[in-house]
C-alpha cells in the first residue's frame, strides 16, 4: 500500500492518564481517529472531553500513556528532543487561539512569515511570503505589526506562518475562540481556501459547534473517545438546486463499543443497560424496560432514529 493512502493523522487506542496526589484522571480512554491526506476535519467537544489532550499529543508536546499515535508517518511515542523539534518545525504547522503564541509583536506580518523559513534556511523566502499572505487573504497586512491588525487578520497571518515551511498537517487550537461570528467565518474561509489550494491536511480542535458547519467532517469527542461523526456533502433537491446534506454516524471502536447520543438516551430513558436484537440489516437497541417484540416491530427508538436521520438530511 502506497504512503499516499495512509492516514496523515492516525490514533489507535490512545490512552492518556494523568496522576497526582492519589488522583488518577483518564483524559483519553482508547481514542481512535483517522484523518486522510487533504482532509479538513473539526474535532468538537465540551470542556473535559479530551480534545485538548489529543491536540497536545498530536503537536508533540505530550505523549500518550498507551496506544499508537502517528502524524504524516512520524511515530509520536518515540520522539527524542531533536526529532521533536524537527517534527514541530517541518511536519506540522500550528495556529493557536492566542496571538502571542502565533506572532512576534515586534515583527511585521511578512517578517513573521519569513522567520520560520530563515531558521530552516529556505530559499526564495520573499516570494513565498507574498504568496502565503495573499492566499490567506491578508496581503494588505504585509508591513503591519500584530497590534495594527484586527483579530481576524492576526489569525489569518498566523495561518500563513503555519504554512511557511510547507507542513503536511496544520493543527489549529480554537482558532476562532476569541472572534465574533462574522470574523470567525473569514478565518475559517481562509483555512478552507488553503486546504483546497494546497491540499494541506487540517485538523481544527474546538468547543464551538458552529465551526463544524465550515468543514465536511466533524468528529465529536465525549469522555475521552470519539462518539459521533457528521459528514457533509452537497446534493440536489427536486428543483435541481444545490443544498447541503449532513449525516450523523455513531463511531464504533476496534472492540465494538459505541456511544449512543445523549438526547436519544434521555428521550428513551436509557441507563445502565439496553436490549439488543440482531435483525437482517440492522441491530435493534431498545430500553431494558421496553416491551418491544423480538420480531423487529417499530418501537420508540426506531421512531427517534428516523426523526434524527430526517433532521440530519435537512439543509443547514
Amino acid at each position: 500500500m502506497g504512503t499516499e493512502t495512509q492516514p496523515h493523522i492516525l490514533c489507535e487506542d490512545v490512552v492518556r492518564i494523568f496522576k497526582g496526589e492519589g488522583i488518577e484522571v483518564q483524559a483519553l480512554q482508547g481514542l481512535n481517529l483517522r484523518v486522510m491526506p487533504g482532509e479538513m476535519t473539526a474535532v468538537v467537544g465540551a470542556s473535559g472531553s479530551g480534545k485538548s489532550t489529543l491536540l497536545t499529543i498530536l503537536s508533540g508536546l505530550d505523549r500518550p500513556t498507551a496506544g499508537r499515535a502517528q502524524v504524516a508517518g512520524v511515530d509520536l511515542l518515540g520522539l527524542g528532543r531533536k526529532d521533536r523539534a524537527r517534527y514541530q518545525r517541518q511536519t506540522v504547522g500550528f495556529v493557536w487561539q492566542q496571538t502571542p503564541r502565533n506572532l512576534l509583536p515586534y515583527l511585521t506580518a511578512a517578517e513573521n512569515v519569513a522567520l520560520p523559513m530563515a531558521i530552516s534556511r529556505r530559499k526564495e523566502q520573499q516570494t513565498r511570503v507574498n504568496e502565503l499572505l495573499e492566499l490567506a487573504g491578508v496581503g494588505h497586512c504585509k508591513d503591519r505589526r500584530p497590534q495594527e491588525m484586527s483579530g481576524g487578520e492576526q489569525q489569518r497571518v498566523a495561518l500563513a506562518v503555519a504554512l511557511s515551511n510547507s507542513p503536511a498537517v496544520i493543527l489549529a487550537d480554537e482558532p476562532t475562540g476569541e472572534l465574533d461570528e462574522h470574523t470567525s467565518a473569514d478565518v475559517l474561509g481562509a483555512m478552507r481556501t488553503v486546504n483546497e489550494e494546497l491540499g494541506t491536511t487540517t485538523l481544527i480542535v474546538t468547543h464551538d459547534p458552529t465551526v463544524s458547519e465550515h468543514v465536511k467532517r466533524t468528529v465529536q469527542i465525549r469522555d475521552g473517545r470519539c462518539s459521533t461523526e457528521t459528514l457533509r456533502r452537497t446534493g440536489l433537491n427536486n428543483d435541481g438546486d444545490e443544498h447541503l446534506i449532513a449525516e450523523e454516524f455513531a463511531v464504533i471502536d476496534r472492540v465494538g463499543r459505541l456511544q449512543l447520543p445523549q438526547d436519544f438516551m434521555q428521550t428513551l430513558e436509557m441507563k445502565d443497560r439496553v436490549r439488543l436484537g440482531l435483525e437482517p440489516d440492522h441491530v435493534r437497541v431498545t430500553p431494558a424496560s421496553s416491551d418491544a417484540s423480538p420480531d423487529g416491530s417499530t418501537d420508540a427508538l426506531s421512531e427517534a432514529s428516523s426523526k434524527a436521520s430526517s433532521d440530519a438530511e435537512e439543509t443547514r
